[in-house]
């Protein structure tokens, strides 16, 4: 028997991806333990910026120090250069994401005592990936060189994921993947606005939600289908930049007011609707003026969070080593983003005074998220349960929710 610890740097599809790599070495007969305790680490990395390279490294370097053998897999093990080979006893695999779980647990090998139970995921929610990869051409992005071209799960096996998650407690699941909108099942006729439907019919699930969705994949079906009882009312739209000068260097494929027109669109179609988006700073064609135009669309689009990215040249891109902005100046406005972006969500959170939300209680001091993803806390409450709630207060980031 091998002792083992699985960890996962960047989005919920690599969230995703290294909760396969611990199902499969489960199942093989190896014996999940603490990290510090495991003989073999897996560390599922992240390459979106340099600092995500760098964090992956360091958390290789870390796993080497304490266990046998390190096998490091996900997004930066497919990109040329990131250095990841940082001791004798680490194995980096480039694989793909399909892949990956039969590629790590072929190295491991099995006890002939296959067939133990899969563990649930660590958090109370569960991410169930419906697609992978991206065919987009963005000129910063370097996932599509690690990730490949868009391609999506069959109907059928996400939602005999989905049920499987249902049968170990999760109430909640994420449908996520890199370019989610792009999902399609040709054979099942069924497009994502149709696999959101049956997702939320699995027995037991209480709640579904999209991850992260491109605004030109906010179909009025999709929208429509957010308004069914078990869907949170949530989109995050990465926006990137409220300039249309940059969106068209960063060939992001639409204008700011189209932009801001989906989401009137979202808001008129679906009651509650929670808007959150990624935007990028200091980009190379970002100017003052640039940067002052995604201030203005962000407060438009009224954006109840942003999170907010420096950008970060990446090898092999179109924008290549292109530095962006000056770092003092990309500084400056990541703060003002930022500082804009905590005023609109602490308005959201005080606005919900009086109201009742379903929240999803996740943590064992309460904290959780209403269907609109909301942040709450809910004294008392313990994790795993989805309550009722007033909302009756902020308390810091979160809204103050009593049950009854």
């Amino acid at each position: 028997m091998t002792s083992f610890a699985v960890e996962f740097l960047g989005c919920k599809v690599s969230l995703a991806d290294a909760q396969s790599v611990r199902e499969r070495l489960a199942q093989d007969g190896h014996d999940e333990v603490a990290a510090a305790d495991a003989r073999l680490r897996v560390v599922n990395t992240c390459c979106v910026t340099a600092e995500a390279v760098a964090k992956s490294r360091k958390a290789v370097r870390r796993a080497a120090r304490t266990a046998d053998r390190v096998l490091v897999t996900g997004c930066a093990a497919n990109l040329g250069g990131a250095g990841l080979d940082v001791a004798p006893n680490v194995t980096v695999l480039p694989v793909r994401a399909e892949r990956l779980a039969e590629t790590a647990a072929g190295l491991v090998g099995d006890l002939g005592c296959t067939g133990g139970a899969a563990p649930p995921f660590a958090r109370t929610r569960a991410y169930v990936k419906v697609q992978d990869g991206c065919s987009f051409a963005c000129t910063y992005c370097v996932i599509p060189q690690v990730r490949g071209a868009s391609r999506s799960r069959a109907a059928e096996a996400v939602l005999a994921e989905t049920g499987r998650r249902a049968a170990q407690g999760h109430r909640e699941v994420v449908l996520t993947g890199i370019n989610l909108g792009c999902f399609r099942d040709r054979g099942a006729g069924m497009r994502l606005a149709d696999l959101l439907l049956a997702v939320a019919d699995v027995p037991g699930i209480e709640r579904v939600r999209l991850s992260s969705i491109e605004a030109n994949h906010l179909t009025d079906a999709l929208l429509d289908a957010l308004s069914h009882p078990r869907v949170a009312a949530h989109l995050h739209v990465p926006m990137q930049s409220g300039d249309d000068g940059v969106l068209r260097s960063m060939r992001r494929h639409y204008s700011a007011a189209a932009f801001l027109a989906r989401m009137r669109r979202a808001r008129d179609r679906v009651a509650g609707v929670n808007l959150t988006t990624d935007a990028i700073v200091g980009h190379p064609a970002e100017t003052e003026a640039a940067f002052a135009a995604t201030l203005r669309t962000v407060d438009e689009a009224g954006f109840t969070k942003v999170h907010v990215f420096p950008y970060s040249p990446r090898p092999g891109t179109t924008d290549g080593d292109r530095p962006g902005v000056a770092p003092d100046a990309k500084r400056r406005r990541c703060a003002r983003l930022r500082a804009l972006s905590d005023a609109r969500g602490a308005a959201h959170r005080a606005a919900k005074a009086g109201l009742r939300e379903r929240v999803l209680v996740e943590t064992g001091d309460g904290r959780g998220h209403a269907d609109d993803m909301t942040a709450f806390v809910v004294p008392g409450a313990p994790p795993g349960a989805m309550v009722e709630v007033l909302a009756a207060g902020v308390q810091g980031d979160a809204v103050v929710g009593v049950p009854g």
